[in-house]
């Protein structure tokens, strides 16, 4: 069986670990308390939204701590926090044989090419993780929403399509992926919003207030991506510049229409709110903080993401969450007083 190295052992690299391990030899690598944590858990467990489960016991999946544990990989799949990409990059610059494949799985716009820089000799391709995946309690991890992984396609990966299609996690080749990148990161600007909640995701886009404060978020990147020439692609049965507008509806009207968007497991959180919950510093900055980048480079304004990057980092000291109307006032007051 190949060999695949993930190196992340977080949410997402957990539960890859756990899903692939049938059909190749998986090695995760992580810190220390991290990998320790699934030890002593006895493994790895997954579930998802479809009633799927299993335990992977700790013999079936190879967990380290040590870099070098990539040295034999035919495959390597980055899930790692964007803070920690560029070193990353550097320890595996030093251990991977020439030529494997790199596949980012990360949140934000430039973690492959972050990647790529340091590692020249490689394939080094963007992907994306459609799906939501909470973490309970250390070792088991929940898939809570669906979707398909992508990946930028290339030659390199075509021995490895099978694997992921077996352990059925298919991964989906696009051609487009700065454009899926986007597209994702127009979701994902819910991340803050939800950690700020507090409350359950599905619960969260079920009630219009909170709906509204992403709808502010996305119009505002929207206007971003605008004028940077970047078109999203579509995810989602509505296209992207529809999604504040079908949001800001009243309850009833954004059930019968996006049904699909809610189709959501009830205890899935997003991984913002993880963090917050563990003490652990968050991704707002390669998130909403990236909207608020992009705008600086072009002139224009980007005031909500910009509020919402400084409220989680707020929480992330304090902990503290908001109702809805307060959180959408806060926005609103930011939208006003732009250069505040």
């Amino acid at each position: 069986m190949p060999r695949i190295a993930i190196y992340g052992a977080g949410s997402v690299g957990g539960y890859l670990a756990a899903r692939l391990h049938e059909h190749a030899r998986i090695t995760c690598i992580g810190r220390r308390r991290v990998i320790d944590a699934w030890r002593i858990h006895g493994g790895l467990d997954w579930s998802d939204l479809r009633g799927g489960h299993e335990h992977v016991a700790t013999r079936d999946v190879e967990l380290q701590v040590d870099p070098f544990a990539a040295a034999k990989a035919h495959l390597v799949l980055v899930t790692v926090k964007s803070a920690a990409t560029e070193t990353v990059a550097r320890e595996l610059a030093e251990v991977i044989a020439p030529g494997v494949p790199v596949v980012s799985f990360q949140n934000g716009l430039h973690n492959a090419a972050l990647l790529r820089d340091a590692l020249p000799g490689h394939p080094v391709l963007a992907g994306m993780v459609p799906f939501n995946v909470l973490q309970r309690i250390p070792g088991d991890f929940h898939q809570g929403s669906g979707g398909e992984l992508m990946v930028e396609a290339h030659d390199a990966l075509a021995a490895f399509l099978p694997v992921f299609q077996a352990s059925g996690l298919p991964l989906m080749p696009r051609t487009d992926m700065p454009a899926v990148l986007a597209a994702k990161l127009l979701l994902n600007l819910n991340n803050a919003i939800n950690a700020l909640s507090n409350v359950p995701l599905k619960e969260e886009l079920s009630q219009r207030d909170w709906r509204r404060c992403l709808a502010l978020a996305q119009r505002e990147a929207l206007a971003v991506f605008d004028a940077a020439g970047t078109l999203p692609a579509r995810l989602t049965p509505l296209p992207p510049q529809w999604l504040p507008r079908v949001l800001e509806m009243p309850d009833a009207w954004f059930r019968r229409l996006a049904s699909r968007l809610l189709a959501i497991d009830p205890v899935a959180r997003s991984s913002m709110w993880e963090d917050l919950e563990r003490g652990r510093p968050t991704e707002v900055d390669a998130i909403n903080g990236e909207v608020v980048r992009i705008a600086r480079e072009h002139h224009v304004a980007a005031p909500v993401n910009a509020r919402l990057v400084a409220l989680v980092h707020e929480a992330e000291q304090t902990r503290r969450t908001w109702s809805s109307q307060e959180l959408l006032s806060e926005l609103h007051d930011a939208q006003a007083t732009p250069n505040a």
